[in-house]
Formats: C-alpha cells, sequence, structure tokens
C-alpha cells in the first residue's frame, strides 16, 4: 500500500514514519526544501525519543521517501494525509490556509481516486471545505474524478509519540463511505491484528472528538492547578488531594498534577480554537474560558513567588532556570511557560541563565541571546538568587544539593514542577517553595 503525507512536522514525520514501520510504503512532502534535504541526510528536524533511528532505517530500506512536489507522486498513491500546520489566528481561530492549498493542489493534479484524510487538528466543518476545494478546482479543469474525505485526528503525546503511535489505546476514522472505510481498515489492519481498538463515526463527530479530548485534559490540568492554589491559601497540600481524588474510580488520577501552567502545541491552541468555533456560532464556552484564563494566570505564579520572596525588588537578580521545554522528552517551546516566565524576568531586570537537555538551539532561535544558556544543571546556578525548576526533566530529580548550596548566592528554590520533598531540600538549607504544598 502507498500514501503520502503533506507536512513533516511533528505529526507528519511520526504519522510517515510509523506507518512505513508498519510495511506501509510512505511519501512524505513538504515544500521546505531545507528540511526534506536534511530528512534525507537522517537529520531530523525534532526532538523525540526513537524517532531518528526509525527515520534513518525506513528511508535506507525504501519505504520512506521525501520529496518537496505532491503533484508527482498522486498517481502512486491510495491515500493523502493532510497533516500540515493549522496555528490561530489572531481571535484564536484556527487557520486553514495551509490545509485549503494542499486541497487545492491535489484537485489540480490528481487523475484517479484518491482518498484524503485530515490529521490536522481542524474545527468541525473542515472536511465540508476541503471536499468543496477539491471538487472546484476539478470543475475548473472540467473533468470528472471520484474522490473521499475522512478525518483521522492524532492523539499522540510529545515525549511518547512513537509509542503512542504504534500502541494507540483508540483510533478514530471519521468517514461517509463504504469506500473510504474499507482503504482505512487497509490501512491500519496491523493494528487490528493486536487488537488495537478502532473507533468509526462521522466525520464532523471525528473532528470535534480531537478538540474535545485535549479541552478535557486541559480542564484537568488548569483545575488541579487553582486547587493547588487554594490549597496554598488553606494549609492544605495538593498531593494529598490529588491522591485522594484520583483514587476514586469516576476520575482517575491522570493529567492532575499542579504546576505552572500548560504549554505546547494542542491545547493552548485547541482549547482557543474550540473557543472561537462555539463563538462563531453564538454559544459562550464557558468552562474552557476559565480553563484558558486560570492557565495564562498560573504561568505567571513563579515570577509572581519571586517577586514576593524578595518584596519586588527584582531589579539585578540572577535567576538559575532549569527546563526551557513546555514538557521533558522535547524540544518543543511553543506556548512554553518558560517564555512567559522569561519575559516577566528580563522585565523586572532579572538576569537569567537557563539549561534544558534538548531545547537549548530552539530557545537560542525564539528568544536569541536575551539569556545565557548553561552546559549541565551546576553551571546553570553558579551565583544565583533562585534556582527556578520549570520543566520536570529526570534529570533534575537527584542533583547534590550540597554542590548546589555552595555554587548559589540566595539559597532559595522555586520548583514549578513539585518535583521535590520538602523536608529534604530544606534540611539541605534551602528555603523552598512549590504549588500547591
Amino acid at each position: 500500500m502507498k500514501i503520502a503525507i503533506v507536512g513533516t512536522g511533528y505529526v507528519g514525520l511520526v504519522t510517515g514514519t510509523c506507518f512505513a514501520e508498519m510495511g506501509v510504503e510512505v511519501f512524505c512532502v513538504d515544500i521546505d526544501r531545507q528540511k526534506i534535504e536534511n530528512l534525507r541526510n537522517g537529520v531530523v528536524p525534532i526532538y523525540e525519543p526513537g524517532l531518528e533511528e526509525m527515520v534513518i532505517r525506513n528511508y535506507e530500506v525504501g519505504r520512506l521517501h521525501f520529496t518537496t512536489d505532491l503533484t508527482e507522486v498522486l498517481d502512486q498513491v491510495e491515500i493523502v494525509f493532510s497533516a500540515v500546520g493549522t496555528p490561530p489566528d489572531e481571535d484564536g481561530s484556527a487557520d486553514l490556509k495551509y490545509v485549503l492549498d494542499v486541497a487545492r493542489t491535489i484537485g489540480r493534479a490528481m487523475n484517479k481516486y484518491l482518498l484524503v484524510v485530515t490529521k490536522s487538528t481542524v474545527p468541525v466543518g473542515t472536511a465540508r471545505r476541503i471536499r468543496q476545494t477539491i471538487a472546484d478546482e476539478l470543475d475548473r479543469r472540467g473533468v470528472t474524478i471520484d474522490f473521499d474525505i475522512a478525518s483521522n485526528p492524532e492523539f499522540l503525546k510529545e515525549g511518547a509519540a512513537v509509542k503512542d503511535f504504534m500502541h494507540p489505546d483508540r483510533i478514530v476514522v471519521g468517514v461517509e463511505s463504504d469506500r473510504a472505510r474499507r482503504l482505512m481498515e487497509k490501512l491500519y489492519h496491523p493494528f487490528m491484528l493486536n487488537n488495537f481498538r478502532i473507533i468509526y463515526m462521522d466525520i464532523p463527530s471525528a473532528e470535534m472528538t480531537k478538540y474535545a479530548a485535549n479541552a478535557m485534559l486541559a480542564t484537568r490540568i488548569s483545575f488541579m492547578n487553582d486547587m493547588a492554589n487554594l490549597c496554598e491559601i488553606i494549609g492544605a497540600d495538593v498531593n494529598m488531594v490529588r491522591k485522594g481524588i484520583g483514587a476514586d474510580t469516576r476520575i482517575g488520577s491522570s493529567f492532575l498534577y499542579a504546576g505552572c501552567g500548560y504549554g505546547g502545541s494542542c491545547f493552548p491552541k485547541d482549547v482557543k480554537a474550540l473557543i472561537s468555533t462555539a463563538s462563531d456560532h453564538g454559544y459562550p464556552m464557558r468552562i474552557l474560558q476559565a480553563v484558558e484564563d486560570v492557565n495564562e494566570e498560573q504561568k505567571t505564579l513563579l515570577f509572581r513567588k519571586l517577586s514576593a520572596h524578595f518584596g519586588g525588588d527584582l531589579q539585578g537578580r540572577k535567576v538559575a532556570m532549569w527546563g526551557l521545554a513546555f514538557k521533558p522528552e522535547t524540544d518543543d517551546m511553543r506556548e512554553a511557560p518558560s517564555l512567559v516566565l522569561i519575559d516577566r524576568l528580563l522585565e523586572a531586570g532579572c538576569q537569567i541563565t537557563a539549561y534544558d537537555p534538548v531545547a537549548i538551539p530552539e530557545a537560542r532561535r525564539r528568544i536569541g541571546d536575551r539569556i545565557a544558556y548553561a552546559k549541565n544543571i551546576y553551571e546553570t546556578v553558579e551565583g544565583a538568587d533562585v534556582l527556578m525548576v520549570v520543566t520536570e526533566w529526570k534529570e533534575f530529580r537527584l542533583p547534590a544539593w550540597a554542590r548546589i548550596r555552595s555554587l548559589m548566592k540566595t539559597p532559595l528554590i522555586l520548583d514549578g514542577r513539585n518535583i521535590y520533598n520538602i523536608a529534604e531540600i530544606e534540611e539541605a538549607g534551602f528555603t523552598y517553595h512549590c504549588i500547591g504544598r
């Protein structure tokens, strides 16, 4: 079976590579010539555990191809996946420019039946727009060619995307014809052999499922952050509260960890887009608006704790920051709490030295030399007035506290991820502030 994946970003590259790993011949398409050339040379543009080895292996055996021209592969494939970006517009709605560009290209160049599958996260109703765009291009050519549209949203966690794709807890497929369903069943047959659950539904429901899933997870995070802030005020411990409510099988323990806010490519964008979609239809998403508001406020929490500790006198303070990526096991800094925190600290006159195991190149691209970058956790804290823990990388969990204490000017730790034992840190001679404890 041969398929094309348009877009070699996070979703497209993982999707294409994993399908190739299962024996499908995959053409990955991207307009970025340098990115395609790098991929042909084994240079992967994102950090994702296990992905680079899989890309190289499947490229070398000829199951994975990279090209900048979608039109040259359309006659060879049965399915085209659209996995291009859908960045938020100024009003929070999803920008479908790239999605519709792909549809126009397909309509202008297709010569036989194709199943066009949306992998990108798109608002409900996008499939109809894709269908109409392709049909309009076919009309302009004066030809009649059958095609189908489908929706197959991704549910990949950054840092575990390869594992999630190869061992999914569910696969959601929205189709509107038996022919499209049979093709998707053929493509996902290797996964069905392992009894993975494939849920077929109508296309609008599939489009909504992706947004609803991310919105629910974001809601749980903001809910716990709100609870954590209240716990701090009244003297409760949010970790104990989390264990108590997480033991309820109706609730469960996933995504109930308090912290300094969520970020990344999905939750912020999708919550905003769902709010915008509802607004377009005259319905206010009151809960999701609160979810977003809580999250934006939470990203400033460590700054507010630092300001309170020093009585608002932050000019010239040296801040050590552990973690820049929005979560561990990725170099993704989209909507990362670290970016908000850095802006606030610099505005207050602080000097920042940061360390992240993989995200420093991405940080340099985004913020340049506005901050200093260290080679390891110990270099980061030299002469620092405070250590801020922003991303919960594993290598941050058991440092040599005596060494850190000797390197810092002021023994102050602000833990934005609640990863340390309060008694142990205080016994090591630090003033320790976390979230909700």
